[in-house]
């Protein structure tokens, strides 16, 4: 089954980091990264840049609507995340804990399947 683990940062954190401690942590990331692969149970990951870049889209009754950032409401963001196939939610909240990023972030792990299934 897989599991998503999302990386949740605070806005702004990157900044307050400065580049030097970045690279550190990114660092730390990728060699994460590479436990998972050698142990065989990443499908996929991915950093995602500053929310500063984004553009929020919606289609409403046949219109769409673009909204560039940053976005002032936003207290957190997405910063990554990690595809994981295991075979329970319990390993991968064991791989989670494990993950660097628990130390600046939050880790939120969610399972992949319908969006209908509650």
């Amino acid at each position: 089954m897989q599991h998503m683990l999302l990386i949740v940062e605070p806005v702004g954190q990157r900044t307050e980091r400065g580049l030097d401690k970045g690279h550190e942590v990114y660092n730390r990331m990728l060699d994460f990264t590479a436990t998972l692969e050698s142990q065989g149970v990443l499908a996929a990951c991915n950093s995602l840049q500053s929310t500063r870049r984004a553009t929020r889209l919606q289609v409403r009754n046949g219109r769409q609507t673009l909204v560039d950032g940053p976005f002032a409401e936003v207290k957190e963001m997405v910063g990554g995340f990690f595809l994981l196939n295991v075979e329970t939610r319990e390993e991968a909240l064991a791989i989670a804990a494990r993950c660097p990023a628990a130390e600046w972030a939050t880790i939120e792990v969610r399972a992949v399947g319908p969006c209908y299934e509650d």
